[in-house]
């Protein structure tokens, strides 16, 4: 039997295959904490990143602030770059600006 194309509904979720993790442990405090900030290259993101770290800063006081950017923001980041910023820091934070 023939379908009518008005008949044809797509389903635009797809499949999605993830291997289940655990969460980082989470520390005690953030006084004094190193915080990494990865900058995903996307239009704002630089800016609501830096405002963003400024606030924390002021309430938190982080013993260092590190920015870090990624090639691109539909690439994944370099390997190499997610396991240095986990080596140097005890917290990270990253966004989406467009």
């Amino acid at each position: 039997m023939a379908h009518d194309t008005d008949d044809i509904v797509f389903d635009p979720r797809g499949v999605v295959e993830a291997t289940p993790m655990r969460l980082a442990p989470r520390i005690g405090a953030l006084e004094g904490a190193r915080l990494g900030i990865l900058d995903n290259t996307k239009w704002n993101a630089n800016r609501l990143l830096k405002r963003t770290a400024a606030q924390l800063q002021a309430r938190f006081a982080f013993g260092a602030v590190t920015f870090y950017r990624k090639e691109s923001f539909s690439k994944d980041a370099d390997p190499a770059l997610i396991a240095a910023i986990a080596a140097a820091n005890d917290v990270v934070l990253t966004a989406i600006g467009d």
